[in-house]
């Protein structure tokens, strides 16, 4: 039986002046935004400040310089992350690229592509989203159905992607595509390809959620012809390349806070009582536990893929076990609430736990359902 584990990772001493330079740069450019504003920052779309952070080096930093990297650790990244998060920064623009976009590249990309790419991601000036799941396949991604046919001129693509994040803003997507159905299991065939979203053929209808923001879209392919140079990575291999990138999409800060700004805005509305009591005291204990558990692993997760290692149990562990979380926390804290905190207060408390309320649902649709999830977990352990 494959087992998994969690070492503990420290993070060295040299980050200490990193996130002192990051809070002070975040201090500058947010202030004190509203709460709600600070809620699941990661999916808000703000270009001009991904181009801020750019020109500080914080996006792609700990790819090569040649590329337009800066060469520092991938714990330094974390804790970069960690502070953007916690601070409510609009990261949405440039985090698919910087995230696992720019990390496939460097793995499977040819050079002309990284060339092409990778500078500009850095620079802040190229943003993409990911063409994985489809109406009728979902988290099941062997389902795909889009199709990619070889042509004397590229390839011709035709389909459908849904709840891709960003596509109406993105420049690019990396696109799973089944180039072959001659295949003996469903997860052969399949290829990536690099796509601009501006070729002729594609449309992108963007999907409102119940708060009525845009994050999501429907992204259709109509005889789509890329050329050759588009197709990332080896031919047939779609499926060993973009489960590889899972383990990067799963296993981040982001998977457990999402959610974050509700919990600070408890915490200062527990602070100003003149002594709580009741469950409040005790069930801030247990949310501040089971945050710092998340945090530690998902920290040693970081560790591994920094050492070269491929987590993908681990990684789908700390999404279920943080999406798990970070859902709750809304009803959690609705619970805790009196009959002073109502949804439609002023109070920064009230505000983002109406918005929590409204958006949570979705957490655990990105990067994969519970139910995928949980069936990884099963297969790393030996039990299907």
């Amino acid at each position: 039986m494959q087992r998994f584990a969690f070492e503990p990772v420290e993070l060295p001493a040299s980050v200490t002046g990193l996130r002192a330079e990051v809070r002070a740069f975040l201090r500058a450019e947010l202030g004190d935004p509203p709460a709600e504003r600070r809620a699941n920052s990661w999916s808000v779309f703000d270009a001009a400040f991904s181009r801020k952070l750019a020109r500080q080096g914080w996006i792609g930093m700990t790819w090569p310089k040649r590329y337009g990297g800066g060469e520092r650790t991938a714990l330094e990244r974390y804790v970069l992350l960690e502070e953007l998060l916690a601070a409510g920064a609009p990261v949405g623009a440039h985090w698919i690229a910087d995230r696992q976009s720019g990390p496939a590249l460097l793995r499977y990309g040819s050079e002309g592509q990284r060339q092409r790419y990778l500078p500009a991601i850095a620079q802040g000036e190229c943003f993409f989203c990911i063409g994985m799941s489809e109406p009728d396949a979902g988290s099941d991604l062997a389902a795909v159905r889009t199709r990619g046919v070889k042509t004397a001129n590229g390839w011709r693509i035709n389909g459908q992607k849904v709840w891709t994040t960003h596509a109406h803003q993105a420049h690019t997507m990396i696109a799973l595509v089944r180039t072959s159905t001659e295949v003996q299991k469903r997860h052969e065939g399949l290829s990536q390809f690099l796509i601009d979203l501006q070729t002729p053929g594609i449309t992108v209808r963007p999907i409102a959620d119940l708060a009525g923001e845009v994050h999501f879209n429907e992204v259709f392919f109509d005889d789509v012809l890329v050329p050759d140079d588009a197709l990332l990575g080896q031919e047939g291999q779609g499926w060993q390349q973009c489960t590889s990138e899972l383990s990067l999409e799963r296993s981040g800060p982001e998977r457990y806070l999402s959610s974050h700004a509700l919990f600070v805005e408890l915490l200062r509305t527990a602070a100003a009582a003149p002594a709580p009591t009741g469950p409040l005291p005790s069930a801030i204990g247990r949310m501040t536990a089971e945050l710092w558990t998340l945090r530690q692993m998902s920290l040693s997760v970081a560790g591994q893929l920094a050492a070269g290692r491929d987590p993908a149990v681990e990684a789908a562990v700390v999404k279920d076990l943080g999406n798990s979380f970070e859902q709750a926390l809304p009803r959690r804290v609705q619970a805790l609430a009196d009959a002073s905190v109502a949804l439609e207060d002023e109070t920064a408390l009230a505000r983002v736990l109406a918005l929590l309320l409204q958006t949570s649902p979705s957490f655990s649709l990105r990067g994969g359902t519970r139910e995928i999830l949980r069936g990884i977990i099963a297969r790393g352990m030996g039990l299907r």
